[in-house]
């Protein structure tokens, strides 16, 4: 039972009843699949943003090192089948649709095949474990907007709870690790130093939202999974105005750190933040911060993204399931406990608002 259309919604209504979903959607973020896609694409990703356009030529050139075609959205199609298989197997037999944000297949054409098939109710996976106005708040968001364009007949669609600490994200992702380090001498592999790597995002945009916290939980429980005690956390791929503080430290900073001060001479980068390949880690890491550690003289190694471990497609199944059944086993772990099912109202906002007689933030 499948239908590949376009995009896909998720919304704040929580329905009267679990029987009245229909559907499973796959939003994502999107990605070109040729040099002429690399233009209109970024000009979709960085709309009403202050982004410099210095930094949106130099990112575009990221994509045309790699033909103008992004990894992600073939990731996305190869999720897409998996998921298909797995409900086709263990139910629940619904179709499948896929959107992106910010690339075909749009949002809104999903929707619109959605509707001109009939689904009315549909839950969301979105490829973003984490927290924060980028990960979560935009994809509602994108969905309500999406909505208004289809118009009455747009199906509803709830997004699934954040996975950051569910067993089907934590262990696969440890298993990765393991397979990185596993890659380094026997003789080097112990002091082989593990840093994990995510998005940043504004610091005003990070106060809101509970990023940060999250990030640092998932490492820690795949850190504590193998045994690694000693981890670090760092960012990369800003993209804002130099004035305006993000997340840090920088990856290439932090491992010039590293070289400078401790002398570690190999590397495990464990991209935590990310669940699919795409530029920002084929570009930023294997080109960008692969060439700061030659230079360096440390050794890297790189962990991959989960993309369709098996584990990872039964967890989307065990959220989906975990909605239509109270009765089923709701999975975490670690000291945060489970996420809600529906985000509160003033949850991961694109920056904090201001407080009583100050001006608001700028950004």
């Amino acid at each position: 039972m499948t239908h590949p259309s376009p995009d896909s919604p998720s919304s704040f209504i929580i329905p009267p009843s679990s029987s009245s979903y229909d559907a499973l959607l796959l939003l994502s973020f999107g990605g070109p699949e040729r040099p002429a896609d690399v233009a209109p694409f970024l000009r979709n990703v960085v709309r009403g943003k202050r982004v410099p356009p210095e930094r949106i030529e130099q990112v575009a050139e990221h994509y045309y090192l790699f033909g103008g075609v992004s990894p992600i959205n073939e990731q996305c199609r190869a999720l897409l089948a998996a998921l298909i298989a797995e409900l086709n197997a263990h139910g629940p037999h619904w179709p499948v649709y896929w959107g992106n944000r910010n690339w075909h297949p749009l949002l809104a054409d999903t929707l619109r095949q959605m509707a001109d098939d009939g689904v009315r109710r549909a839950l969301a996976f979105v490829t973003s474990a984490f927290g924060s106005y980028s990960g979560c708040r935009q994809y509602l968001e994108d969905i309500e907007r999406a909505r208004d364009e289809v118009g009455p007949e747009a199906p509803v669609v709830d997004k699934l709870r954040l996975f950051y600490n569910h067993p089907g994200f934590i262990e696969p992702m440890a298993e990765r690790v393991a397979s990185a380090l596993a890659s380094v001498s026997d003789q080097r592999r112990a002091a082989a130093r593990l840093v994990f790597t995510a998005h940043s995002i504004p610091t005003s945009m990070a106060a809101a939202c509970d990023y940060e916290k999250q990030l640092r939980e998932a490492c820690r429980l795949v850190a504590e999974r193998l045994q690694r005690p000693e981890w670090d956390l760092v960012y990369q791929s800003r993209s804002g105005p130099p004035e305006q503080p993000w997340l840090e430290p920088d990856i290439n900073d932090h491992l010039r750190i590293l070289r400078e001060r401790s002398g570690v001479r190999d590397v495990v980068v464990a991209p935590i933040g990310f669940l699919c390949e795409h530029i920002e880690l084929v570009y930023d890491l294997d080109v960008e911060t692969a060439s700061v550690c030659d230079a360096l003289g440390i050794a890297i190694v790189r962990s991959g993204p989960l993309g369709t471990h098996p584990r990872l497609v039964r967890m989307i199944r065990e959220l989906v399931q975990e909605r239509i059944d109270p009765q089923a086993t709701r999975l975490s772990l670690g000291a945060l406990g489970r996420s809600p099912d529906r985000c509160p109202p003033d949850c991961c906002r694109s920056q904090c608002p201001p407080q009583p007689g100050q001006p608001p933030p700028r950004g």
